[in-house]
This record gives structure tokens, sequence and C-alpha cells, in this order.
């Protein structure tokens, strides 16, 4: 039962903090620059027979379907970024995103010392198999430390 109800919590803040207007708001000019500029050229361009404005729409519009295009990370950046300029005093979604922020980047360092230590650990084990066991136990001991 314990197990539900912080699912049920984490999951209310997740959407507490994805449906929060301010960060939607961001979001939504960010897309705009990013991508929604093509949607209304297209639109516009078909509207008002423009070819170039429907060439030049369709051309960005078909880039962004290309599986290499970084379009979904730019538009958080700028969301991000807009985020903090106009709502410097959000302090709950800024928290929010420091958090998540040092989240990842304490997994980048933590996997960082895990491949230290298996690279590490690999030479100890060839060390052991060329008969230097008494040097590779101290070296062992000298790395948990």
């Amino acid at each position: 039962m314990e197990i539900k109800l912080s699912k049920k919590s984490k999951l209310k803040k997740i959407l507490d903090f994805l449906l929060n207007p301010k960060l939607l708001l961001c979001l939504f000019i960010a897309w705009m620059i990013t991508n929604g500029w093509s949607y209304l050229f297209i639109a516009f361009g078909t509207l008002y027979n423009i070819k170039w404005m429907l060439a030049v729409g369709s051309a960005y519009f078909a880039f962004l379907w290309f599986p290499f295009t970084p379009e979904k990370i730019i538009t958080v950046a700028i969301a991000i970024l807009l985020l903090k300029v106009f709502f410097p005093n959000d302090k709950r979604t800024l928290a929010v995103l420091k958090r998540m922020y040092y989240k990842v980047k304490n997994r980048k360092k933590n996997k960082k010392e895990i491949y230290m230590y298996i690279k590490f650990f690999d030479e100890i084990t060839d060390n052991d198999n060329a008969g230097g066991k008494g040097k590779s136990l101290a070296k062992l001991n000298q790395a948990r430390v």
C-alpha cells in the first residue's frame, strides 16, 4: 500500500511541475520559436498561395522529422532560459530544475567513479595473474578508502 502512495505522490509532483502555468507559457513560446513558425508558414503559404512561405515551412518541417535533429532539447533549453528571464522569482519551479540538474550531474559522477573502479580492478586482476597478489590487495584497500 505504501508503494502505491509513493508512486502517486511522485506522479502528483511531476504533474504539478509540468502543468505549472509559467512553465507551460515558456514551453509554448519556446516551441513557437523553434518550430511553431513553420506551421504558420505552411498555413499562411497555403491560404494566401505564397509559394516561398510554403516551401520554407515545409522544408523545415521535413527537417524536424530526421532523427538527429535536437529540436526538443533546444526547445526545453529555451523554455528554461525564458523561465529564468520572465519569472526569476518562481523559486519552486527553478528549485525543481536545479534538483534535476544535480541528480543528472551526480549520476554522471557516479558512473565515472564506477568506471574508474572497474578499470582499476581490471589492472589489479592483471597483476594477480602475473603473481603480484600482495601489491594488488594493498592497491584495492587504498581504492576503497
